[in-house]
C-alpha cells in the first residue's frame, strides 16, 4: 500500500514540499521551483488572456494535443494510441496527437509569439514541465479549468494536488512525473551505470548524451559534487557544476546535449549511456528485449512532473477538459502507466494496474515508496535574475 504524505519521513516531506512550492519541476517536480520566480516575466493574469477566446467545442468536436515523445500508450501494429482511440469513440471528439515537445524552452520559443498576440497556436492541450507550466500560467497563457467539466480532478495523488505554481490546481493537472538519472545500453555496459564515474568511464568517451533540461543535468552533477540542488546553494556551487559539464564536453566525453530525442541515439547506437528520464528508458527496455536499463544515481537523482494545460488561444476548451478528465479515470491512467512507466498521477490507478501487470504495479518507478523518493531531489526555485544567469551559463556551456 502506498504511504500517505503524512506518513513519510521529514526528508521525503521536504522533497515534496520543495516540489510543491516549486522540476521547479518538475514537480517533485524540479520544475516546481523555477516557475513561480518567472512571474516577473509575465504579462498578465491567466484569466485576462482567456476571456477573449470563444469556445466552439459544441460545434467543432476536435481536440489537439502536443506532448513529449514516448509518452502515451501506442499500438505499433495498428499504428494507433489505444486510450486515445477509446476517448474518441466514447466522446465523438476527434483527437490530433503530436509528439511536438522535445524541450521546454524550444517549444515555448516556438509558440510564445502567437500566444502573446492571441493567435491560435494549433494546440488545445500542451504538456510542459512544472517550472515551464508556471511560466505559462503567470504570463496568462493558460485557461482556467471549469471544475464541473473535470470531476476526475479529485483522483490526483495527494502529493500533487496543491503545487506552488498552481495553488488548487485551477490551471493544470499532472500528466506524469518521473526521475532523471542514468540510462544505458546493457549489451555495451553490462555492469550498468550507477555513478558519474561509471557514466564518464574512458570506454564511453564520445558516446554519452545528457539532457538539455538544465535542472536535471546540472541537478545530478551538483549532487555528485555534494551540493543539494533543492537547498540554498550558491552561485559558485552552481557554476562549479557548469564547469564540470563544460569540461566533459570539451574533453569529448559528451557527444550531444539533447531533449527527448536522446532516446533515438540510444537505439541507433550513437550513445551507450545518458543522463535521461526513467519512463523513456523503461519503454526502450520493453521494446528492445531488455537492451536498456535505468537507475537513480547513487549520489542522487532528480524528480519532476509534466502538466496538462489548456493554452489561452484554444477555442476547444470544453473538449480539452473532456480529454483531461478522461485521462484521470483510474483504469485509463493505469493503461497509460503500463506503457510509459512513469510515476502515475492518479491515486486509484494502482489496483487497476495490478489487473494489467501485477509486477509493474509494484514498481517504485511508477508508484514510488518512501525509500525511492529519498534518493531524489527537486531543483529549488530560482529568482528571475538567477533563472536568467543560470540558463545563460548552461546555454553557453552546451554551445547554444
Amino acid at each position: 500500500m502506498k504511504k500517505d504524505h503524512q506518513d513519510l519521513s521529514p526528508e521525503t516531506r521536504a522533497i515534496i514540499r520543495a516540489q510543491m512550492t516549486r522540476r521547479s519541476l518538475l514537480v517533485g517536480a524540479g520544475a516546481i521551483a523555477g516557475a513561480t520566480t518567472l512571474a516577473a516575466c509575465g504579462t498578465g493574469s491567466s484569466e485576462s488572456t482567456s476571456t477573449a477566446v470563444v469556445d466552439v467545442s459544441d460545434t467543432e468536436k476536435i481536440v489537439r494535443w502536443a506532448n513529449w515523445p514516448l509518452y502515451l500508450d501506442y499500438d505499433s501494429d495498428k499504428k494507433e494510441y489505444p486510450t486515445l482511440k477509446a476517448f474518441e469513440q466514447a466522446t465523438g471528439i476527434a483527437a490530433t496527437y503530436t509528439e511536438d515537445i522535445d524541450d521546454n524552452n524550444s517549444f515555448y520559443g516556438k509558440v510564445q509569439g502567437q500566444l502573446s498576440i492571441g493567435t491560435d497556436i494549433g494546440y488545445d492541450v500542451v504538456t510542459p514541465t512544472d517550472w515551464m507550466a508556471g511560466r505559462w500560467i503567470e504570463q496568462g497563457y493558460a485557461q482556467k479549468f471549469d471544475a464541473a467539466n473535470i470531476p476526475n480532478k479529485g483522483n490526483i495523488r495527494s502529493i500533487l494536488a496543491n503545487v506552488g505554481f498552481d495553488q488548487g490546481r485551477n490551471y493544470s493537472l499532472t500528466w506524469q512525473s518521473g526521475f532523471a538519472g542514468f540510462g544505458w545500453n546493457t549489451q555495451k555496459l553490462p555492469k550498468g551505470v550507477r555513478t558519474l564515474e561509471d557514466l564518464f568511464a574512458p570506454a564511453n568517451k564520445g558516446r554519452i548524451m545528457v539532457l538539455s533540461e538544465l535542472r536535471d543535468t546540472i541537478g545530478i552533477i551538483m549532487q555528485y559534487q555534494g551540493v543539494d540542488p533543492s537547498g540554498d546553494f550558491t552561485e559558485d556551487q552552481y557554476m562549479n557544476a557548469i564547469d564540470f559539464l563544460k569540461g566533459k564536453i570539451a574533453d569529448g566525453f559528451i557527444r550531444q546535449v539533447k531533449g527527448n530525442s536522446y532516446s533515438e541515439s540510444l537505439v541507433n547506437g550513437d550513445a551507450v549511456a545518458v543522463i535521461g528520464w526513467s519512463g523513456d528508458i523503461f519503454i526502450l527496455k520493453s521494446e528492445n528485449n531488455g537492451k536498456f536499463d535505468f537507475a537513480i544515481p547513487e549520489s542522487g537523482g532528480m524528480l519532476w512532473s509534466d502538466n496538462m494545460l489548456i493554452p489561452s488561444t484554444s477555442t476547444h476548451k470544453k473538449n480539452a477538459e473532456a480529454l483531461i478528465n478522461y485521462y484521470y479515470e483510474p483504469a485509463v491512467a493505469a493503461q497509460v502507466a503500463a506503457y510509459v512507466n512513469y510515476i502515475c498521477p492518479v491515486e486509484a490507478a494502482q489496483p487497476e494496474l495490478e489487473k494489467i501487470d501485477p509486477k509493474l504495479a509494484e514498481s517504485p518507478f511508477i508508484f514510488p515508496d518512501e525509500a525511492t523518493l529519498a534518493k531524489v531531489k527537486v531543483f529549488r526555485s530560482l529568482t528571475s535574475d538567477e533563472a536568467t544567469k543560470y540558463q545563460t551559463a548552461f546555454d553557453e556551456a552546451v554551445g547554444n
